[in-house]
């Protein structure tokens, strides 16, 4: 079928707006590659420095000075369930390339933080900003230069972005993204939300939650909702930087070894072919269908920063216009859990991302002539692997549904729209996830109450201020404030109260978990508080609609906003917010760091200019574009 027409607009304006930086950015990648192969660059000391602690094999293949040599970047450690797995993969991924006359090494680790760790504690100030860091690692790691190719090993929230941004600065080299895959299901979803809204309001204790969540999370392995780890893989799915339908298979399982094992010794062909280096697979089209891969799934908010600084890393400038527009044209496909009580074991089983993939060309919703790890075209994502007397086998996927309950084809989908809307108006510009809204709540006009932290807003809900119709506002907790923690321990509370019936919302400038869902939330609200957004005008009793039908996020009956004084941070939440935790390493991550809009990065700022201060790179449509709703 033909490309739908907003999709090809869409993609056109990102192509035009992103041409100088874009060029820039192939410029540079063709240098790199053009240079010569990293182990031919290296004198002889710094070739025998690299090979020192390898075995006497690999030592004999490397000194051959032609076999190819893959870099593994690892976000390994055994807290994160999701990670754990990736022990055992460098070892695999050693074995499978030498069968093929090559040799891996561990060109470094990052840091891996989990943010199911973190909610609602200081270290999750950090979760942000260890994107950053990671694809900061990342850079350090490839930059030793002695690699002809590499494999990412990550998996969750700010991991795979982190490495996608560091490895895109050695996208001249081919590099392949092997996941760890979900952990099989736990308990059932509603049961899980069910206890945690009890618990909310005191009617259960911690032993009984407790309990309940050992029950969900209980094994190595992703968590089996689809938040921000799930979405990860979905994108890089349909991005081209995985093997098909990799991301959701189980790691204690034989097919999960077989498949890293095939994803290295595609990176060594690759590598001897000098095709699908990483600079050609990210490009225009494929940022285009990774946003409107997560869109038809109803995956995690967080990707409306993410995605703007990982394709900022290839030179493609997107901004949440783009995404708002092609998700009024995207077909929502899966009902996943936040978005359904499913989770991603039963939609794999229902026909996964292979029939997503399908389904997304066939309507024209994605660009199929794009460059992938498996080639050129998108085709090879519509195959899904298996084991067959030990050889992994590829075939094609469902061509039906299994369970339209949880997956429906492009013809008949759940919603004619994708779970992501752009809001805006006289509070700034904001996203919202209504996949998992239903269409009675989209729509709230109540009075806000205003708090600068969440333990402020979850007391006062524990002291029933909040029994009534409300928009709760909590600001400075954008980027420069704190590092734009994400908030979901208060999506207990505010679900409690739009079940008892009230009309609830939720206005921030930070973030919501990929794990949040059925009440409306207006996230990463920019310009941020502390920058001098309108949220900093807002005051207690102030009538603020939220429509997420209309995009619209305003306040009601207020003539002039900016015209009354700027609220300050109380002295002790903003020293609070800056120490402790490691958070006191981050300060000049804080200063400098673009809007949430702007990707909340700090990966592509300018040297201090003569006048003596940092500037970002500007954005062409980043100007001002807070409008009158």
């Amino acid at each position: 079928m033909a490309l739908n027409p907003v999709v090809a607009e869409v993609t056109a304006r990102i192509t035009e707006r992103s041409r100088a930086t874009r060029a820039d950015y192939l410029r540079r990648m063709d240098a790199a590659r053009d240079s010569g192969a990293g182990r031919a660059k290296l004198s002889c000391a710094n070739w025998a420095h690299a090979f020192a602690g390898q075995t006497i094999a690999d030592k004999l293949t490397a000194m051959d000075g032609s076999k190819p040599n893959v870099g593994v970047v690892t976000a390994y450690n055994d807290m994160l369930s999701a990670h754990q797995p990736f022990e055992r993969f460098p070892e695999v991924i050693r074995k499978a390339v030498r069968e093929v006359g090559a040799t891996a090494q561990v060109a470094g680790g990052t840091p891996a933080m989990c943010d199911g760790v973190t909610q609602g504690r200081p270290g999750m100030e950090l979760s942000l900003f260890s994107r950053d860091a990671i694809a900061m690692a990342t850079g350090v790691a490839l930059t030793h230069d002695a690699f002809d190719a590499a494999m990412m090993l990550g998996v969750c929230d700010k991991i795979v972005p982190g490495l996608f941004m560091g490895a895109l600065a050695f996208g001249h080299l081919p590099v392949v993204f092997a996941p760890a895959g979900p952990m099989p299901s736990g308990i059932p979803n509603a049961e899980k939300a069910r206890v945690r809204a009890e618990y909310a309001q005191g009617l259960v204790d911690r032993t009984t939650l407790l309990a309940s969540e050992i029950g969900s999370y209980h094994s190595p392995g992703t968590c089996t909702f689809y938040g921000t780890a799930n979405s990860n893989q979905m994108m890089m799915e349909l991005g081209g930087l995985h093997l098909p339908s990799t991301a959701f298979v189980h790691p204690e399982t034989g097919l999960r070894d077989a498949l890293t094992a095939a994803a290295a010794k595609r990176a060594v062909e690759l590598a001897r072919s000098g095709e699908s280096r990483m600079a050609d697979v990210v490009s225009e089209k494929s940022i285009v269908n990774m946003i409107v891969a997560l869109l038809a799934t109803g995956g995690s908010t967080n990707h409306a920063i993410h995605l703007v600084a990982m394709a900022r890393a290839a030179g493609v400038l997107i901004d949440w216009t783009d995404m708002d527009q092609l998700s009024s044209v995207t077909p929502l496909l899966a009902r996943v859990y936040p978005n359904g009580s499913a989770d991603v074991n039963a939609f794999q089983a229902a026909g996964g991302v292979a029939f997503v993939a399908r389904e997304l060309a066939q309507a024209g919703n994605i660009h199929t002539d794009v460059v992938t790890v498996m080639g050129q075209g998108i085709e090879a994502y519509f195959q899904e692997p298996s084991l067959i007397d030990g050889e992994l086998v590829w075939r094609d996927g469902v061509a039906e549904s299994l369970d339209r309950d949880i997956l429906r084809p492009a013809s008949d989908p759940f919603d004619r729209e994708g779970g992501l809307r752009l809001v805006q108006g006289d509070l700034g510009r904001a996203v919202i996830k209504i996949s998992a809204v239903k269409p009675e709540n989209r729509i709230v006009e109540a009075p806000a109450a205003v708090f600068e932290t969440q333990e402020d807003a979850l007391q006062a809900f524990k002291d029933g201020k909040l029994n009534r119709d409300v928009v709760l506002v909590l600001r400075f907790q954008g980027p420069k404030a704190n590092g734009m923690p994400e908030l979901h321990s208060l999506s207990p509370a505010l679900s409690v109260l739009q079940d008892k019936g009230f009309k609830v919302a939720f206005v921030t400038d930070g973030r919501m978990s990929g794990a949040s869902g059925k009440t409306p939330a207006a996230i990463h609200v920019s310009p941020e508080a502390l920058a001098g957004g309108p949220l900093a005008h807002v005051k207690d009793g102030d009538i603020i609609r939220l429509d997420a039908e209309t995009g619209v996020l305003t306040t009601v009956g207020v003539s002039d906003l900016t015209a009354r004084p700027l609220a300050v941070r109380s002295t002790a939440n903003a020293h609070g917010s800056s120490w402790g935790y490691g958070r006191e390493l981050f300060g000049a991550f804080r200063q400098v760091v673009t809007t949430a809009e702007e990707g909340a990065t700090v990966c592509f700022a300018f040297p201090v200019s003569p006048g003596g201060h940092t500037d970002t790179l500007p954005h062409p449509n980043f100007v001002d574009r807070t409008v009158d709703a």
